[in-house]
């Protein structure tokens, strides 16, 4: 892998050699101090060394002038915001093009220039249209500055966002994944075709951002049209010509660019197989949806593409909440959801929303304890998004009538310790309120580390959150032989659910897995007399395919360790075969431990 930079290593090669060996021989070295090293050396200009220069330097002439051979310890010590990958893997979200969405809420911003509940101005997004909503190029370029940024980029969890990724076209949605994988089958190569891809887009595309230059505004208080009726508008003529496109291909009247959005599902999984031993391999595959979305073929068709994960809004619990805020489906539409995505063996990562119009605090609080008292929901992963004005959202006219406040600052912290606490220990709080620019919320909390201000009102009470976030062991050291396995079962809207951790004896995960043990018939013959293993997550700084590193997590076994114990328990319970909803890039690592090849998931006899 190659990486163009200003700088001329050849011309620095005594200065970045001296820099690395310092860093060598300093292995508690911290970040106030490396900065400090870096300052001693400053460049003739008077810049520093930023860390991405580092990193080259050392792949450069590692085992060169004096340095030792290549080793990942020392990256690890250069890496820009290690936490990014803490959690074992290398995440990279991706957005999906403006288009039309099937709901109303009055909540959501309009913003024409993305897709719908998304902001311009949110850093994701903003990459997003920097790559005019192509996915090769998203992946590509978030790959790449992970990897000048010293971080693996072997094990990846695509998570695609933007809208409702059930309502765009099928055809768009198996180009958009296969592009996804050839973006990372290239990266793995050392191949970059972003420049060809840049160039195509740029003469054909009004997504390019040089074309890309809508200026229509929504105005929430006083909306002229709806953001569906806009972004027809808006985008009226790439709409157009990429369904002719897409009808031209499939007929066979025209040759296909890579920038054409069609597919086929044979495409697609041609390059399922190849990432299955790629360079890159993608670990989970995570998209959004709503719940009135979802029916049994959808979740077959969305586990055909590959997914392993579904984002979804609940936002409320409570019918008449989500009649207010015009959300457009019922409560009893999320029990569904959730219970053909539990029987299909998705993990379920839902979103909800305190401060809502027509809500209240103490409203908020008991909806949040449904979300864990009822076994219908009960998710995996929940983010938190108390509700923010933002002025192209209907909710300003209910703002400047009175009718709706955002809460205090004091308020909406009661309402998040209570939410805290009553996280069970099997969910993982993976977002505490979104991350909206401050100028883009016309009033209300602007605070996007909520969390540490919750976290800090329970220590001063002598309480903290239990969730699995909270927990992780992240890059910390762990020694085997002192952890100990715990299991919580309980009750699902589909059977029974058991959640299998390794933990220090100071209660930090190292390692978890989910273990459905479902009572209703099975969406597909494939699982029919099965157990299904949801999820295995081994924690700690993600450690690259084939390394060894001694004390982490991810070379300790443990995933194997928390397999054999599932097979046990579903053994015991009276299951025939054991069932796993692997990612594409998994598939390898189940078969070594004795699961077979089906057509959506892999299977293993007990």
């Amino acid at each position: 892998m190659t990486r163009k930079t200003t700088l001329n290593l050849d011309a620095h090669r005594d200065s970045l050699v001296d820099v690395l060996q310092q860093i060598l021989a300093q292995p508690d070295l911290n970040v106030p101090k490396l900065d400090k090293l870096l300052r001693r050396h400053a460049r003739a200009c008077g810049h520093l060394y930023s860390r991405d220069e580092l990193i080259l330097g050392y792949r450069t002439f590692a085992g060169q002038a004096g340095l030792p051979p290549y080793d990942s310890a020392l990256l690890e010590r250069l890496r820009l915001k290690p936490v990014r990958t803490s959690s074992g893997v290398t995440p990279v979200t991706v957005l999906t093009k403006p288009f039309p969405c099937p709901g109303e809420c009055i909540f959501c911003p309009n913003d024409v220039r993305m897709p719908k509940s998304y902001l311009s101005d949110e850093p994701g997004a903003q990459r997003a249209e920097q790559n005019s909503f192509d996915p090769y190029l998203q992946t590509y370029s978030r790959l790449q500055a992970y990897y000048n940024n010293g971080h693996p980029t072997d094990k990846i969890e695509i998570i695609i966002l933007g809208g409702t990724w059930s309502f765009y076209p099928e055809s768009y949605q198996i180009w958009f994944v296969k592009r996804v994988f050839d973006a990372l089958h290239d990266f793995g190569s050392g191949i970059d075709h972003r420049a060809e891809v840049e160039a195509a887009l740029r003469g054909t595309s009004q997504l390019h951002p040089d074309h890309n230059t809508s200026n229509v505004v929504l105005h929430g208080a006083a909306l002229a049209q709806t953001y569906n009726q806009a972004v027809q508008a808006v985008y009226h003529d790439e709409m157009h010509r990429s369904r002719q496109v897409a009808v031209a291909i499939a007929q066979g009247e025209r040759p296909r660019t890579e920038i054409d959005e069609y597919a086929t599902w044979d495409e697609l999984e041609a390059a399922h197989r190849e990432n299955e031993t790629a360079a890159c391999r993608c670990v989970g595959l995570v998209i959004e949806t709503r719940p009135d979305h979802i029916s049994v073929e959808e979740v077959l068709r969305v586990r055909r593409l590959g997914c392993t994960k579904v984002q979804i809004g609940f936002q409320s619990l409570n019918d008449r909440v989500l009649r207010l805020n015009r959300r457009g489906h019922t409560v009893a539409a999320a029990r569904r959801a959730v219970k053909l995505l539990r029987q299909a063996g998705f993990k379920i990562h839902a979103h909800w929303m305190p401060n809502l119009y027509g809500s209240s605090p103490e409203e908020d609080i008991a909806d949040y304890a449904r979300l864990f008292a009822d076994p219908d929901f009960r998710p995996d992963e929940l983010k938190i998004y108390p509700c923010s004005l933002i002025e192209s959202a209907e909710l300003m006219a209910r703002y400047e009538d009175g009718s709706w406040r955002p809460y205090t600052h004091d308020e909406l912290l009661s309402v998040l310790t209570e939410c805290f606490l009553r996280t069970p220990e099997y969910c993982r709080l993976t977002r505490v309120v979104r991350d909206i620019p401050g100028t883009d919320i016309v009033v209300g909390n602007r605070m996007t580390n909520f969390r540490q201000v919750v976290e800090d009102a329970l220590a001063r009470r002598g309480q903290r959150s239990r969730d699995i976030r909270a927990r992780e062991i992240r890059h910390r050291d762990v020694e085997p032989d002192c952890l100990r396995l715990d299991e919580t079962a309980y009750a699902t809207s589909s059977g029974e659910d058991i959640f299998l951790q390794y933990v220090t004896e100071h209660d930090q995960i190292a390692g978890f897995l989910r273990l459905s043990l479902p009572s209703e018939p099975p969406l597909t013959p494939e699982l029919e007399g099965a157990a299904i293993i949801r999820e295995v997550h081994v924690y700690g700084q993600s450690v690259e395919i084939g390394e060894t590193s001694q004390g982490k997590a991810q070379h300790a076994g443990l995933g194997t360790q928390l397999i054999e114990r599932a097979a046990r328990i579903a053994s015991e319970r009276g299951y025939a075969r054991l069932g796993v909803i692997s990612a594409v890039g998994t598939r390898g690592y189940y078969r070594k431990r004795g699961f077979e090849d089906g057509t959506l998931y892999q299977v293993r006899a007990l």
